[in-house]
């Protein structure tokens, strides 16, 4: 009887330290834990580094649609990232009048997948080194590898790195990037 026990003990605490290593996977972002089980936005809440990226998604109303179900890969750049566009673009595209603006640069971050870096990185191989990514805004990325490390180029020719990749989260997955991808305007 004790020896039972103790076994169930043993099985619960080794079930508790998997959980505790699965849910300790994911890295933290702009110091903050990133958990699977919140979606985008949730979890993009928490990071210091995204609060121009919450701003943003809150301006131009897709806060919902992100806390929707997806899946959706969501290419998210850093307060860095936004503060490299030409002084007074954050605070324009932030003003209601340009709100279809936001929201196409914001889509163009965004993929209707669930798409972790080895996928990507296979799709890249598959297409012989470079793969058309096609985001929800209508743009097309073009992403490549190089030394490890996922790049996309956007419509106009910016080229951003992933420098967090696999973030999971309950709708998705985010990979940091160091640059905001634009399209064409």
């Amino acid at each position: 009887m004790l020896k039972t026990a103790l076994r169930s003990v043993a099985i619960v605490a080794l079930l508790s330290a998997s959980a505790v290593a699965t849910q300790a996977a994911n890295p933290k972002v702009g110091g903050a834990a990133m958990y699977e089980n919140k979606n985008i936005v949730e979890n993009a809440m928490n990071s210091k580094d995204h609060t121009t990226l919450v701003a943003a998604v809150k301006a131009a109303g897709l806060v919902e649609t992100l806390e929707g179900k997806g899946p959706f890969t969501v290419f998210a750049p850093t307060n860095e990232a936004f503060a490299k566009l030409p002084k007074g673009t954050v605070d324009t595209l932030l003003k209601p009048e340009n709100k279809a603006q936001l929201t196409k640069i914001l889509t163009c971050h965004v993929v209707a997948a669930d798409a972790m870096s080895k996928a990507i990185e296979k799709m890249i191989k598959d297409d012989g080194g470079e793969h058309d990514v096609k985001t929800v805004g209508g743009c097309v990325l073009k992403a490549k590898e190089a030394k490890g490390k996922i790049t996309l180029t956007d419509e106009a020719g910016g080229v951003a790195h992933v420098t967090i990749a696999d973030v999971k989260q309950s709708n998705g997955v985010i990979h940091v990037i160091d640059h905001v991808l634009l399209p064409k305007m």
